[in-house]
């Protein structure tokens, strides 16, 4: 199954909403450290709802916000949740980016960038993309210091890149972009049931489950065009 048709068929079942809802948790404090000003131009890769351009557009008042998905059903769907004019949504490949050298201030991309079919053409079309100065902020849930996360292989169709720490910096250098910067942002707003209550259907143990969440989280690493 391609890209397209598993994400078609999310879109089709109403849980983009529900991927909002969960990824918002560390996305909020990663969308707060972006460096957007007044009339930047931004890119949102692989938006799903668009929450995360609507976030930025309504907090830093964006001159102009894309939302690129791979998914026609998930850019319809996206357009669908907001009338701003200034805010727009196409369908594209991560490896063939529609937009002009050197047109974009600031990348976004939210556990989306490891469907990446080639993941260092992705970098390098974000590379060629981005202004000088601009930045890609790539924040991820499936890494393979996560151990939690790779099962998440199975119960998806599409193959994904599953990276660690290093691995990322040293991708981000290989297409010329800076790496300003890499850490974990927590997910402290997740509930955690008292010992007691577990196992749980999905966590054997509550020590899991803090380390899931409390010390993984998401895994962010920020590039910067020279």
């Amino acid at each position: 199954m391609s890209v397209r048709e598993e994400f078609d068929a999310w879109a089709e079942e109403g849980r983009d909403k529900g991927m909002e809802e969960r990824h918002w948790h560390t996305a909020k404090h990663a969308l707060a450290r972006m460096p957007v000003e007044s009339g930047d131009v931004v890119l949102d890769l692989g938006c799903g709802s668009g929450y995360a351009g609507r976030a930025l557009r309504d907090t830093y008042d964006a001159e102009r916000v894309y939302g690129l998905d791979g998914a026609p059903e998930m850019a319809r769907n996206a357009n669908r949740y907001t009338d701003d004019p200034q805010v727009g949504y196409v369908v594209g490949d991560f490896d063939a980016l529609p937009f002009a050298a050197g047109s974009i201030d600031h990348i976004w991309s939210m556990e989306a960038f490891y469907y990446a079919a080639d993941p260092l053409e992705t970098l390098r079309e974000i590379a060629r993309v981005l202004r000088p100065g601009g930045t890609f902020f790539c924040a991820v849930n499936y890494y393979e210091e996560n151990v939690h996360s790779h099962e998440w292989q199975k119960s998806i169709a599409v193959e994904m890149t599953r990276w660690d720490r290093h691995e990322y910096r040293e991708a981000f250098r290989e297409v010329g972009l800076h790496v300003a910067g890499q850490d974990n942002i927590p997910d402290r707003e997740i509930p955690i049931p008292a010992e007691a209550e577990f196992p749980l259907e999905e966590w054997e143990t509550r020590e899991a489950m803090v380390e899931r969440y409390r010390e993984y989280g998401t895994l962010l690493t920020v590039g910067v065009a020279p």
